[in-house]
């Protein structure tokens, strides 16, 4: 009998379509966001007093956020500074990667239709020793999941 193991979450990448990015752009220290909730709509039965229906209308989506240690000439930092500085949006389509111990894909995300919606630094401070890290904020349309 063999015994499962899940994999851990600490070895993934993040690939971004149509940025000629080199490998530490796909690096990052954590990815968060990848989750999906449905909204339901109540419906009133009449006569029936003990309960509503609920009905499945659409998914949503929560922003993607993808944080990592600041890096220095980052084409995807690029593409976030022409959306937030020069309103210039073009969004794409990226892929987060679950990877094993031969650095092959376990499970793997697609992003469809990203783009930026928030850079930020998080505080400076003299008083302690960390790194700078940089979050990048992305609204999307949906996911699809590839086992």
């Amino acid at each position: 009998m063999s015994t499962y193991y899940p994999p851990p979450s600490f070895h993934f990448l993040v690939e971004f379509t149509g940025i000629e990015a080199v490998k530490k752009d796909q690096e990052f220290q954590s990815v968060s966001g990848l989750s999906v909730d449905i909204d339901t709509e109540d419906f009133a039965e009449g006569g029936e007093n003990r309960f509503k229906h609920k009905f499945p209308v659409r998914t949503k989506y929560p922003n993607l956020v993808l944080k990592r240690g600041i890096l220095i000439d980052s084409e995807v930092i690029a593409w976030c500074q022409n959306a937030i500085e020069d309103f210039e949006f073009k969004p794409i389509d990226l892929t987060v990667k679950l990877l094993n111990e031969e650095h092959e894909p376990l499970m793997t995300w697609n992003v469809v239709h990203a783009y930026p919606v928030k850079w930020s630094v998080e505080d400076l401070n003299a008083q302690e020793s960390k790194l700078a890290i940089e979050s990048i904020e992305l609204s999307y349309n949906y996911f699809k999941t590839i086992h």
